[in-house]
């Protein structure tokens, strides 16, 4: 007589969520530069990948971030002196990581890359040692996340006996460097406004970057929904989430509220509370909220208006996801058009 296999989807969404509020607590704790980094890494590496990572792999991986991200201070030289060759070489560098994980690449690698292309290159642009500072934050924000995936998957570790985790599927050439070519321009506006003040900007890329993942796994047919529907239910949460956070202004209340949040939207997106939203939309719908929240937190320490910020920030959130989707339109339409008419752009 066949054992019944366990469903592991609640053991993923308990994982998902104490992870990510095991990294948030940790990163504000320690006062981190960036405290939005973990538990953003925690939620894409948790939702990434089934496995528990171990010490040597987190060691290994932040190695690798060091290396990956200090890539973009390579570029540094050439937005001081020749900013329009310095925006070219990064635009085409952001195409190319794109391509690679639609090509079946490691998605954590291109994920890591497009980061350093982007926050790390603005940063050094205005200051090396702002890039120093925030490959730094990026770093430990690795560190925390490896010990929140290792103790979140020692809490609830995946059953026996699944199969193991599919590979995701490749695209064809031409379909992934269009693809690759609207996810690089859904990044690019961002990381020419931090150009500007990388301080000010640097959540803005963060946007931008889950919307570049986002958009490649999102076509024309639904990009209104699960582009801007996930950025509005995030900014939504966010508000909720700070009302109730300022009743009691306390870490273990943050750290609380993060897991209630978080395993809400886990188990929509385990598909526990049946919805017709795909992963992608509650994924970015949680980021969201993170990045939201933790820039209100720092506000609010630092003595800014936090209302007036959020109302800010918010409205760039939602020019970026508007832009994004408006990309997604056109890049879609301008492929049809020539699958349609390949040699329209040859007639006399």
């Amino acid at each position: 007589m066949q054992s019944k296999r366990v469903d592991p989807r609640p053991l993923r969404a308990l994982r998902l969520g104490v992870g990510s509020a095991v990294a948030l607590a940790l990163s504000f704790s320690l006062a981190l530069p960036l405290p939005f980094l973990a538990p953003m890494l925690t939620l894409f590496l948790l939702v990434m990948r089934n496995q528990s990572l171990p010490l040597k792999g987190g060691l290994a991986l932040a190695a690798v971030v060091a290396l990956t991200t200090s890539c973009g201070l390579l570029v540094t030289p050439l937005l001081q002196y020749y900013p329009f060759s310095g925006v070219l070489i990064i635009a085409l560098s952001l195409f190319g990581c794109f391509r690679y994980a639609l090509r079946g690449g490691n998605n954590l690698l291109s994920t890591f890359m497009v980061i350093g292309l982007t926050m790390i290159a603005a940063a050094g642009a205005s200051s090396f040692e702002l890039a120093l500072l925030v490959i730094e934050a990026l770093i430990k924000s690795v560190l925390i996340t490896t010990l929140a995936v290792m103790l979140s998957h020692w809490l609830f570790p995946e059953p026996a006996g699944l199969p193991g985790q599919q590979a995701p599927s490749q695209s064809t050439p031409e379909q992934a460097s269009w693809i690759a070519l609207r996810a690089a321009l859904v990044v690019m506006p961002s990381f020419l406004m931090a150009l500007i003040d990388p301080a000010s900007y640097m959540p803005l890329i963060m946007k931008s970057v889950t919307l570049g993942q986002q958009v490649c796994i999102t076509s024309s047919k639904n990009a209104g929904r699960e582009v801007i529907g996930s950025t509005l239910l995030g900014g939504l949460l966010a508000v909720v989430f700070w009302t109730l956070l300022s009743i009691l202004p306390h870490i273990w209340l943050f750290f609380i509220l993060t897991l209630f949040f978080v395993l809400m939207i886990a188990r929509r997106l385990y598909q526990l509370v049946p919805n017709n939203l795909s992963a992608s939309f509650w994924l970015n719908a949680a980021t969201t909220m993170i990045i939201l929240l933790g820039q209100s937190v720092q506000d609010s320490a630092s003595g800014k208006d936090v209302y007036s910020a959020f109302a800010i920030r918010m409205g760039l959130f939602t020019a970026v996801t508007l832009y994004a989707c408006a990309a997604i339109y056109l890049i879609d339409n301008r492929r049809m058009r020539r699958r349609k008419y390949p040699l329209a752009g040859l007639t006399p």
